[in-house]
C-alpha cells in the first residue's frame, strides 16, 4: 500500500461549477462533511470548506467562495508525497485527480493514519508530538473552554485535575452536543432557506461546529468536568508511532494525550504528527 489510489475515498461528493452557496452548504450540511472538492465537468478546481463559507458571509457565487489553489494529489503519487502535502499545509483533505485533472478521490488525515500504521515505525511518539498542547482544568465553565478553543483554534483539549494528573479530553463535538443554536441567525446568515428536507439541525450543528459566535451559542451553565469523556485513551511517551495510529484510527479520534507513568499530562499528539513521521 504505497500509492494514494490505494487509500482514497473514490467517487468523492463534490460541489460543481458554477454554483451557489446555498447548493453548496446544503450538500455540506447533508452528508456531514465540513469541506469537498469543487469541479467543473468533472475536472478538479479547488476545494471548498466551512472556513471559505464564513470568510466570505455576503458573497453568493461558489466560484467567488472556493479556494483555487488548494493542494492536490495525483490518484499514482506515492503516499509519502501526500504526507509531505498534508503535513505542509496543515491541512486534513487532499483532493485526488488524474493525468486528465479529473476528480477521482479524497485522501484525508484518517486515511493516512492506516499508511502509518502499516509502516511500522519504530520511534516513540513523544519525540514526534509536535502541535500545541492547552490543558484545561475540570472547573473551568464550558463557555470559557469554548472561548479558548476559538482564541487558540485548537478543537480538542485534555482536562486536569488540581494535580495536574489527565481526568478527561473534551472537544467541540462535546459541546455541540450540549449548544441550542439560533436557528432564525443561522438560517439568514448561511442562505439555507427554510427547507427542512435539505438538511437537519443535527447535521448543520456537525458540520458548522465553533465557526458561530458566541452569540448564536447557548450553553448551559456547566463545567469541564460535566462536559468531558471521562477517562480517555491515552498513551505514554514511549509509545510506538504505529501503535498510536492504530488506536486513533480503531476510536476515530483526531489526537491522544501523552501521559506519564503516573498518569499525569505530558502533551498531546494529533494526526498530522502521526503522518509527519513517515516523512
Amino acid at each position: 500500500m504505497e500509492k494514494v489510489k490505494e487509500l482514497m475515498t473514490k467517487n468523492p461528493i463534490t460541489a460543481e461549477l458554477p454554483g451557489n452557496r446555498r447548493d453548496a452548504m446544503n450538500l455540506m450540511v447533508k452528508n456531514k462533511l465540513t469541506g469537498m472538492p469543487v469541479v467543473k465537468d468533472g475536472k478538479l478546481r479547488g476545494f471548498v470548506s466551512r472556513h471559505d463559507f464564513f470568510k466570505n458571509p455576503e458573497e453568493e457565487q461558489l466560484a467567488m467562495i472556493y479556494r483555487k489553489d488548494f493542494p492536490s494529489v495525483l490518484g499514482d503519487d506515492p503516499l509519502t508525497l501526500a504526507a509531505e502535502i498534508l503535513v505542509e499545509n496543515n491541512t486534513h483533505y487532499l483532493p485526488v485527480k488524474d493525468k486528465n485533472n479529473k476528480c477521482i478521490g479524497i485522501l484525508t488525515t484518517y486515511d493516512m493514519l492506516k499508511f502509518v500504521e502499516d509502516k511500522k515505525i519504530e520511534r516513540p511518539v513523544g519525540e514526534v508530538a509536535r502541535s500545541p498542547c492547552v490543558p484545561i482544568f475540570e472547573g473551568t465553565p464550558i463557555d470559557v473552554v469554548l472561548q479558548t478553543m476559538k482564541l487558540t483554534s485548537l478543537y480538542a483539549f485534555p482536562v486536569v485535575d488540581k494535580h495536574t494528573s489527565l481526568v478527561g479530553i473534551i472537544s467541540d463535538r462535546d459541546l455541540f452536543h450540549l449548544s441550542k443554536i439560533n436557528g432564525g441567525i443561522v438560517v439568514t446568515e448561511l442562505g439555507l432557506g427554510d427547507d427542512e428536507d435539505a438538511w437537519s439541525w443535527e447535521g448543520l450543528k456537525n458540520v458548522m461546529k465553533l465557526y458561530y459566535e458566541e452569540s448564536k451559542i447557548e450553553l448551559p451553565d456547566m463545567l469541564a468536568k460535566d462536559a468531558m469523556v471521562k477517562d480517555p485513551t491515552s498513551v505514554y511517551e514511549k509509545t510506538e508511532v504505529h501503535e498510536a495510529a492504530k488506536l486513533m484510527r480503531l476510536n476515530d479520534f483526531g489526537q491522544l494525550p501523552i501521559v506519564d507513568e503516573m498518569d499525569k499530562l505530558k502533551t498531546m499528539v494529533y494526526e498530522l504528527d502521526l503522518i509527519a513521521s513517515v516523512i
